[in-house]
């Protein structure tokens, strides 16, 4: 009876153990387009740390704006780049609105952009690198909030919210402001000369979390030297999320490359296909993504829409892979 409770009181704390190491993954959460689904336009995903600090990068298109359902808390918006793929010129109507490649995105969220307005929402900071902070600044209080809120993160240093120090990295992209954010005399006068504002270079980020797990979000880039010698040997970075939709950023080959040879983690987050990815949940075959899911040496995950991945401190899968 006695080494029955003794085997008894080992799996409880077996058990409790198992919890205890669970709550201190990371979990990455896409808000895709459709549910179960990696689709054209999506881009956004929300990081949650142990602590409870909650971030969305990247908005986009695809989140139903600030009533989102699936937003929940939001602490931080972090934001690459100024393109309405990722600050969200436009949103779905509402989640899984319309088809994974025709999404409806009716819902025009100018002239503030999703980030600000579920920023506003959420009385969350948006932060961002490069010149971009005055810009988000204006917006958060010609709307009634705290231009406070809009944070630097700048090129070779890093501010730290809610215990996840965020850094900003080299990405090489365009980051032109559509004249539609400025209204007025001033926005009608550069969209008929083809204009667009400027608020510096595009960014990427790497993110480490309270765990001591490094993310490294790249953005829209290229390839460049800084992926090898600060994101990898320097911030160290085990677990990449990898834009690789080609045209406008690093093609499958590309993105392949950077991942194997250059930043060396221990897996990467698929993102930014520009392409229905996925059918029915399973990777189409004769796609972008499965040419790079057939090029990287590490594991790929993929971001379905909705479904939860939880990363260890070493940037493997524990949970939801």
């Amino acid at each position: 009876m006695a080494m029955h409770y003794r085997t008894v009181a080992a799996a409880t704390l077996a058990a409790a153990l198992g919890t205890a190491a669970l709550a201190q993954n990371v979990k990455v959460t896409p808000l895709g387009g459709i549910d179960g689904e990696f689709c054209p336009q999506d881009r956004a995903l929300v990081f949650e740390d142990p602590n409870g600090t909650r971030i969305l990068y990247d908005p986009g298109r695809t989140v139903a704006g600030a009533t989102d359902p699936r937003l929940g808390r939001i602490d931080i918006v972090l934001v690459s780049h100024m393109h309405g793929d990722h600050i969200g010129n436009a949103h779905n109507a509402a989640p899984n609105a319309g088809s994974c490649d025709k999404p409806d995105m009716s819902v025009s969220a100018m002239p503030n952009s999703s980030a600000v307005n579920i920023a506003l929402a959420k009385k969350a900071k948006i932060v961002t690198g490069s010149e971009m902070p005055p810009f988000f600044a204006a917006k958060l209080k010609a709307n009634g909030g705290n231009p406070a809120d809009a944070m630097l993160a700048r090129f070779g240093g890093s501010v730290t919210v809610g215990g996840v120090r965020i850094a900003t990295v080299t990405a090489l992209h365009s980051n032109g402001v559509d004249p539609e954010y400025f209204g007025g005399e001033l926005g009608r006068a550069m969209k008929e000369a083809g204009l667009a504002g400027s608020v510096g270079p595009a960014t990427g980020y790497v993110l480490r979390f309270s765990t001591g797990l490094s993310v490294y979000l790249s953005g829209d880039t290229g390839i460049t030297a800084d992926q090898e010698h600060v994101v990898r040997d320097y911030y160290q970075a085990k677990l990449a999320v990898m834009n690789m939709g080609d045209g406008f950023s690093t093609g499958p080959r590309e993105a392949a490359f950077v991942i194997n040879d250059l930043v060396k983690p221990a897996a990467v987050i698929a993102s930014h296909a520009n392409e229905v990815g996925t059918v029915g949940g399973k990777v189409r075959p004769g796609s972008k993504t499965e040419a790079f899911i057939q090029a990287v040496k590490v594991p790929v995950h993929v971001p379905l829409s909705g479904r939860t991945l939880e990363f260890d401190t070493a940037g493997l899968c524990a949970a939801g892979c």
